[in-house]
């Protein structure tokens, strides 16, 4: 592994900095309009404050920059709890769909589209989230409550128990799910599918607003652990020898991942792939060093989400494809290859 210095640090994350931007400042030119960035901003300049705006100024404003922002911040924090709960399981096959909090609030979700045709008064808003953003967030943390508890025996979080929780409740959570589907009606089982498969597609500031500060903290904590995650990944015992409080970390990763799960699960849906594929390619191109990996992680995964949603919207235009299925068809090939190139490499955590 190579020495992290200040200068390599600072080069090799200027390098995904630079990937992340460019993704960033080319998406807005695609789309089933395309708008001419350049002459969009210098009409915004010159027509500031009135009442009527061209109209590549409002969909530059108003849809392209929101949903490009709200990108950058789910693909950022799913692959970085990506990273982190593969640090924590010790486990390379870890996404942050693993321990079961994303069905939770799949379930719940589900349960919003489902539940106003029999209460109507559950079609609510609170502050920036609309009812099926905060039954999703709601959903989320009781299975991440759930699963805690399941999961802390004598003071202490059992990493197996945790897995095993996860899966099954996620297990649980599906099932559920099937039942609310075969009572729905056809037209609100599309509305749950659409949202099943993950999307980003938004008008205005009010999602990402919504999100940003569950992540800034969820996210904020998880780079905080890095120097405790290195030395976790060297075993609990030698972890615990160094001044690692194991226990607490083991809760502060799990707590606090989740966290930054159930706000993106909330507005976007389920994307698979990214905080799998988006941590392992980091590993491979920067080494196994948390202080490095985890910020790489975020600038990776936010371009990374940036292209792909580019591709959803663009591929088949005017019609717009779920995001999901995007990152699922370019992610399952590209773990398979993964999959390939460590058994012939014999590894497959870490870099060759």
């Amino acid at each position: 592994m190579a020495l992290l210095t200040a200068r390599r640090f600072l080069l090799v994350l200027a390098g995904y900095a630079l990937f992340a931007l460019a993704a960033m400042l080319a998406a807005p030119m695609f789309g089933a309009e395309p708008v001419n960035v350049p002459r969009a901003l210098s009409q915004w300049w010159e027509t500031r404050g009135a009442a009527v705006r061209p109209y590549e100024v409002d969909i530059l404003l108003h849809l392209r920059l929101p949903r490009i922002l709200l990108a950058f911040l789910t693909g950022g924090a799913l692959a970085v709890t990506g990273a982190v709960f593969q640090a924590l399981l010790r486990n390379p096959l870890a996404t942050p769909y693993t321990l079961g909090v994303a069905s939770g609030g799949s379930f719940g979700a589900v349960l919003a589209f489902f539940l106003p045709a029999y209460l109507p008064w559950i079609a609510f808003e609170l502050g920036p989230f609309n009812y099926v953003q905060c039954l999703s967030f709601a959903g989320s943390l009781g299975a991440m409550a759930l699963i805690y508890g399941l999961a802390r025996t004598g003071g202490r979080i059992s990493t197996m128990e945790l897995l095993l929780a996860g899966v099954t409740l996620g297990m649980i959570f599906s099932s559920l799910i099937l039942a609310v589907r075969y009572f729905a009606s056809p037209h609100i089982v599309v509305n749950m599918d659409r949202w099943l498969m993950g999307g980003l597609s938004v008008t205005g500031y009010g999602e990402v607003r919504s999100v940003l500060p569950f992540l800034a903290v969820g996210l904020g904590v998880q780079l905080g652990l890095a120097r405790a995650l290195d030395q976790l990944g060297l075993g609990e015992e030698l972890a615990q020898s160094r001044g690692v409080n194991v226990a607490r970390l083991q809760a502060l990763v799990f707590v606090f991942g989740s966290l930054a799960v159930a706000s993106v699960v909330a507005v976007a849906g389920l994307i698979g792939f990214v905080g799998l594929i988006v941590p392992h390619t980091a590993r491979r191109l920067t080494g196994p060093d948390h202080r490095l990996l985890l910020p790489a992680s975020l600038l990776a995964g936010g371009g990374f989400l940036v292209l792909c949603d580019t591709v959803a919207r663009t591929i088949i235009a005017p019609t717009e494809l779920p995001v999901g299925i995007i990152t699922s068809l370019l992610g399952g090939p590209f773990f398979i290859y993964l999959l390939v190139r460590s058994r012939r490499g014999g590894r497959m955590w870490g870099v060759d």
